[in-house]
């Protein structure tokens, strides 16, 4: 993993998902002070993605394959994560 933490999640979850939107947004700044923070940051982190392969999928699945695809983030530090998975026709 190389980069920003941010730039590593969104380049993971477009090489996976193909997403026709995708937004990475480091809250780490608002979580200071709070379990799982550290001084540098990029330890919180809310996603909304749109992409086809949610399709057929529950909210629960999705947030699965979503964090199944970042466990190697989580490894490295990433501590909590908000998720808003939705399809194309979900996003309109």
């Amino acid at each position: 993993m190389t980069g920003t933490l941010k730039d590593w999640i969104a380049g993971r979850l477009s090489a996976e998902l193909a997403p026709t939107a995708l937004e990475v947004i480091d809250e780490s700044h608002l979580h200071a002070g709070h379990a799982g923070a550290r001084p540098e940051g990029e330890t919180h982190f809310r996603l909304d993605v749109v992409s086809a392969a949610f399709e057929g999928k529950s909210r629960v699945e999705r947030h699965r394959l979503v964090n199944g695809l970042l466990d190697e983030a989580f490894k490295r530090g990433l501590h909590a994560l908000a998720v808003r998975a939705r399809t194309p026709g979900e996003a309109g």
